[in-house]
């Protein structure tokens, strides 16, 4: 994989002026002028909202978090507003780890479970309440591989693509089934490396690069057209190497933006990056932290942003939530 240059980051105090800033998450996130927002590691493209350019559906932000356990034993809904566990913990089938969750525009969600070296699928449904209503598996969807702590997913706004990574030793390999037929495409790695932050953009998949071993270097946004057939990773192409202290990224609808999260002196920034030029365009929001920036991930909508920080707090909607105890969230 080669490498691309990155800038320095620069702040925006225009662009700040425009949206509330006192929290990193829940942000309208319109990169370039107003008129497009992020998608989910896992949303494909929907539609404008006409002569409404921050729509009501856009402007509010999900009330309900649904995180993993740590262990794999069970997902929880969180209620953003104050942070209390809703309903009751839905546990993992016998023998199965629940891996990743991921959050669909109908309010669903789409949850992967591990076990003997297969990764399969299910839908968690919510009640208006948020209280957990019904876990359904997804029978046609399945990843063979080993599923790592560091494992990924990505699903399309529908739910109807699914992205997963898994690992042979230190490499990784990409699969993007179809949850309605379970036909698979894969691509394949065999250098040493973390594959993260997968999002989805029409049919092009972007991930975080980040070398491992001899090979360390800075990390790097790539993306992958995934009409090409399976083959070798490397037919990826890199579109911007993230600045110091930066390792999360999600892609921009127009497939030219990428927000990444930043975190040093006691905050986490999230910065916009221009792919055409590779330079910083513009501080999105900022939120005193600790922490580093563990997890980026954009709301069912794709107008807010859930940022999972390294202090064990779940930044959404205007709130820190309790999270020390989640391996994964989406909102």
């Amino acid at each position: 994989m080669d490498r691309e240059p990155a800038s320095r980051s620069l702040v925006g105090a225009a662009w700040r002026s425009l949206i509330p800033v006192s929290v990193a998450a829940g942000v309208a996130l319109c990169i370039g002028g107003g008129a497009d927002v992020l998608h989910h590691r896992g949303r494909g493209e929907h539609k404008e909202h006409a002569a409404k350019p921050a729509a009501r559906s856009e402007q509010t932000s999900p009330r309900f978090v649904v995180g993993v356990r740590r262990g794999g034993t069970a997902l929880v809904v969180r209620d953003v507003r104050g942070g209390a566990d809703v309903g009751l913990p839905v546990a993992a089938q016998p023998g199965r780890l629940f891996q990743r969750v991921s959050a669909l525009k109908d309010g669903s969600y789409v949850v992967a479970s591990y076990a003997a070296r297969k990764v399969t699928f299910q839908r968690l449904e919510l009640k208006a309440s948020g209280e957990p209503k019904a876990l359904k598996d997804l029978p046609k969807a399945a990843v063979p591989g080993i599923s790592a702590p560091y494992s990924d997913l990505a699903t399309g706004p529908d739910g109807e693509r699914v992205a997963y990574v898994t690992y042979r030793g230190t490499a990784g390999r990409v699969d993007v089934v179809s949850t309605r037929t379970g036909a698979r495409k894969t691509w394949t790695t065999k250098l040493p490396a973390r594959i993260s932050s997968l999002s989805w953009n029409g049919d092009t998949l972007a991930f975080v690069w980040s070398p491992l071993g001899r090979t360390t270097g800075r990390h790097q946004v790539r993306v992958l057209d995934t009409r090409l057939p399976s083959g070798d990773l490397k037919v990826s192409k890199a579109v911007l190497s993230l600045p110091k202290g930066a390792a999360t990224a999600v892609l921009g609808r127009d497939g030219r933006t990428v927000v990444a999260g930043l975190a040093g002196n006691g905050q986490i920034v999230l910065q916009s990056y221009s792919i055409d030029t590779r330079k910083p365009a513009r501080v999105v929001a900022r939120q005193a932290s600790k922490g580093s920036v563990a997890r980026l991930d954009a709301d069912h909508t794709g107008t807010h942003l859930l940022v999972s920080a390294g202090d064990g707090r779940l930044y959404a909607g205007g709130a820190a939530i309790p999270g020390a105890d989640l391996a994964d969230a989406a909102w």
